[in-house]
């Protein structure tokens, strides 16, 4: 795990932005197609406004997807999709490909459908993160219903998370699907998460799942 510090919030959007299309770029130059994996949430709104508007990287090329989602439609407000889809997929990225983590239907029977789309794209090219100051990353929450399952290494691609404080069942990427990805990206801003992650390192993933991704992760830290 490496770990870069930054001045200030912006500074870091901007370089991040900057490294993530260059390591799809790399990919793009070994393979006709690459994969992009991000997470929803506040933390990447910034890096997706600048992200999107790199005209450099062949959009039409990759494929995008979310680290996991919350089981609602596409117009409610807790969508990640709604997320990624105005900020990321808009200008020179509006050409990228989108894999839904939501269908109609009940969850049980949809989601191994939608990981049936993700498994021909793996492994992931280049992956962001977030994480919570409980260590949590993805849908991966410590003791949530599901979580065990979702780090087990024969996991399925895509698996049900509930966890009990939110009110929504989660569809996240197992552990081992994001900790193949080529190319690791972690966010993280103020001392608490910064403290979370050092508590982490010495956890089971089962207690501090973002352990479960930390070999050869990249980690960019601003105050």
């Amino acid at each position: 795990m490496n770990i870069i510090e930054y001045p200030d919030r912006e500074l870091l959007a901007m370089d991040v932005a900057d490294k993530l299309a260059s390591d799809l770029e790399n990919r793009l130059v070994q393979g006709d197609s690459a994969s992009f994996a991000v997470p929803g949430g506040t933390t990447p709104g910034p890096i997706f406004d600048v992200l999107s508007s790199i005209r450099r990287l062949d959009w039409s090329r990759v494929t995008v997807m979310l680290t996991d989602e919350r089981w609602v439609p596409e117009d409610h407000a807790r969508s990640n999709t709604a997320l990624v889809r105005a900020r990321l997929l808009t200008d020179a990225a509006q050409m990228a490909r989108f894999l839904p983590f939501y269908g109609e239907g009940a969850i049980g029977k949809t989601v191994p459908r939608l990981g049936e789309d993700v498994s021909p794209v793996l492994p992931i090219s280049v992956l962001l993160l977030g994480m919570g100051d409980d260590m949590h990353t993805a849908s991966l929450f410590p003791g949530a219903p599901g979580v065990h399952a979702a780090l087990a290494p024969d996991a399925p691609v895509l698996n049900i998370v509930e966890p009990e404080d939110q009110p929504e069942q989660r569809v996240t990427l197992a552990a081992h699907v994001l900790n193949g990805a080529l190319s690791k990206h972690l966010v993280i801003f103020g001392a608490a998460k910064r403290e979370a992650l050092e508590r982490a390192q010495k956890l089971p993933p089962e207690q501090a799942p973002i352990r479960a991704v930390m070999q050869d992760l990249t980690v960019h830290w601003a105050e």
